[in-house]
């Protein structure tokens, strides 16, 4: 099975029994993926205009590329990419400015669903929190992707 997008290998039919081989790099990026996406977001909260859109007006700072971080989740390292702004003002939420770990993330989801929130519910809540939409056109979609 090719592991390519989170969302191609969801895509994929399953041939036979999944193993851990096989699932953890598809988590991995994942992971990756939401990490990536929530921070982007806070960025855009953060600036107050989406990527692409025009600067509002009387405000100087704006995007300035991204840079690189390992940082320490529950299955191991995991290389994520950090948005940056002009003036390094941005502090993020999700993953600290100098937390180097991020653990318990899946923990929280599931404790959500186990609290009978459902997939709904979930991404809404995950929306609120992060302000980006998420689909809901099948019940394992996570938001974000």
């Amino acid at each position: 099975m090719d592991v390519g997008s989170p969302s191609d290998l969801l895509d994929q039919p399953a041939t036979g029994p999944l193993t851990a081989e096989l699932v953890n790099p598809f988590m991995s990026k994942y992971k990756k993926a939401i990490f990536e996406r929530a921070l982007g977001a806070e960025m855009t909260h953060h600036l107050g205009y989406s990527p692409g859109d025009d600067k509002p007006a009387g405000s100087a700072n704006h995007r300035n590329g991204s840079s690189g971080r390992t940082v320490l989740s529950d299955e191991g390292s995991l290389r994520i990419e950090v948005p940056r702004d002009r003036h390094g003002a941005f502090e993020p939420q999700i993953v600290g400015k100098d937390a180097r770990r991020f653990t318990g993330f899946d923990d929280k989801i599931i404790a959500l669903y186990s609290r009978s929130l459902s997939v709904q519910e979930v991404q809404d809540l995950l929306q609120e929190m992060y302000t980006v939409e998420g689909r809901s056109q099948r019940p394992s979609a996570t938001p974000f992707l």
